[in-house]
């Protein structure tokens, strides 16, 4: 399946060229039927190993995601539509996570880690509207290209975020007042040093989180599969079981006919002869 998605790739790719697409266009096209069949047969695998059971099948994030990918294809209003029908046809690509096991991680990870992150970025664009307000206060007039306005001094602050030209700006601060070092040394150490140390810390957090989850459901398909050959076992226990009481039964009854026909065959008892006195 990882190669289909690969040809998948390579083949959404190719459309882009237009002397491609003029040339091989129809091969393409077919190529794109096949790998679609392909999808629709491993999706109906897969929901055949779940024994039928639509409720257990989209238990699975993933499935209900490769179902909506594959069935998208489909939609009468979506074939029609090219580029619609090309965004479906990427997001298969995307299926190439649940295949990988460190990618789908990753992916985990990323997930859980959008709360922490969404609440950083409320704090960093606080910490950069504050310095922003200071440093159109401070250089306002001095450097009107860079701190103008409020929203230019936030962009500015913004930039600063990754240390780009951070010596150009001390520089030019100095020039008004060796005290404004104390402004880009602060708002470096807490919103660039700071904040981004949290980022990573988030991160590696969620990290260990999606590990632990994906070692649990390791764990538990495991203990369903050790589960599933114990009831497998019983059941071939309790049919040996059945088998051997069969034919216990059917020797009882072997032997009851035999018993049977024994008795049939034996002579009747002749009755004993009574002895009659006369008297005289």
């Amino acid at each position: 399946m990882l190669a289909v998605i690969g040809v998948n790739a390579v083949i959404l790719g190719l459309e882009t060229y237009d002397e491609v697409a003029a040339a091989i266009g129809p091969e393409l096209q077919v190529a794109n039927d096949v790998i679609l069949g392909i999808f629709v047969v491993e999706l109906a695998i897969r929901f055949a190993a779940t024994g039928g059971r639509p409720r257990t099948f989209f238990a699975s994030g993933w499935n209900v995601f490769d179902f909506v990918v594959v069935a998208a294809s489909f939609v009468p209003g979506v074939r029609e539509n090219a580029t619609i029908l090309r965004l479906v046809r990427l997001l298969r690509i995307v299926r190439a996570v649940r295949l990988l096991p460190d990618l789908r991680i990753l992916t985990v990870a990323v997930a859980r880690s959008i709360p922490g992150v969404a609440s950083l970025a409320v704090i960093t664009l606080l910490m950069v509207y504050v310095y922003g307000m200071i440093g159109w206060v401070i250089f306002g007039d001095h450097d009107p290209a860079n701190f103008g306005n409020v929203g230019q001094s936030m962009v500015t602050m913004f930039v600063l975020l990754t240390l780009e030209n951070l010596p150009t700006y001390i520089e030019a601060g100095q020039e008004l007042s060796d005290w404004t070092l104390l402004f880009f040394v602060s708002y470096v150490l807490l919103a660039s040093f700071l904040i981004f140390n949290l980022f990573i810390g988030i991160v590696i957090n969620s990290m260990e989180e999606a590990r632990a989850m994906e070692l649990r459901r390791a764990e538990l398909a495991l203990l369903d599969e050790d589960d599933a050959n114990d009831e497998q076992a019983h059941a071939v226990v309790l049919e040996e079981r059945l088998h051997a009481l069969k034919s216990a039964v059917e020797s009882l009854e072997r032997e009851l006919r035999a018993e049977r026909a024994s008795r049939a065959r034996r002579p009747p008892p002749v009755p004993a002869a009574g002895g009659g006195g006369g008297g005289a």
